[in-house]
């Protein structure tokens, strides 16, 4: 991704939303969610490149700069809630993708993230259940949305997804969590016994007024 009308094109894939030039510099673009009208991409060049500006979790704000030398602190923002990205080829597209999907997730306030947030707090060596993760994440009705959401996590590695299992202890299909096994090898190593591809829930079921 390096021009404005792939990223324009990007930032307008996500549910409600629509762009807008609210500034008398027509350089500036902004993509905004309709539930709240506030912006989670700025479209603009500078110095010959296109700049996204992008909304970023303070946690993770320096991750990203860390990462990649063309993630810089927000231009024209605060710069601890917003990066900017410099679409100069050398970042992934699917990292630039992951952030700008990442900043819609911080302003819509989307149940994707409310989810993952859930998923958070679920305690080492405990699991839960689809149907208790999305009453977490403030329905019930949404657990088919939980394991849409699980399956393309955005950070594995503080988002424990694997510590989900169905309704009967179950595990998820081959094809999660990073292959063949991964999810009984993760669980296994924080003490939680695996038998024929099922959890006891009696003993390992993190407990909370959502189940």
């Amino acid at each position: 991704m390096t021009t404005r009308e792939e990223a324009l094109k990007y930032g307008l894939a996500f549910p409600e939303t629509y762009t807008d030039r609210p500034f008398r510099d027509q350089n500036w673009q902004l993509v905004r969610y309709h539930g709240n009208d506030k912006a989670f991409l700025w479209i603009y060049e500078r110095n010959g490149l296109i700049n996204l500006n992008v909304k970023v979790d303070p946690e993770k704000a320096f991750f990203w700069r860390k990462v990649y030398s063309s993630v810089i602190p927000g231009y024209h923002q605060n710069k601890e809630h917003w990066n900017t990205i410099l679409l100069d080829g050398s970042i992934p597209e699917r990292d630039v993708k992951l952030m700008i999907a990442e900043s819609y997730d911080l302003i819509s306030d989307s149940p994707s993230r409310r989810i993952f947030e859930a998923v958070k707090k679920i305690p080492y060596g405990h699991v839960a259940t689809y149907s208790q993760v999305a009453a977490l994440a403030g329905d019930r009705k949404m657990a088919r949305a939980v394991g849409n959401a699980l399956h393309r996590n955005p950070d594995p590695e503080h988002i424990p997804c694997y510590r989900v299992v169905n309704a009967k202890g179950e595990l998820a299909g081959e094809f999660a969590f990073g292959g063949p096994g991964a999810q009984e090898k993760l669980l296994e190593a924080e003490g939680i016994a695996v038998v024929d591809g099922k959890v006891d829930l009696r003993r390992y079921q993190w407990k909370t007024d959502a189940e």
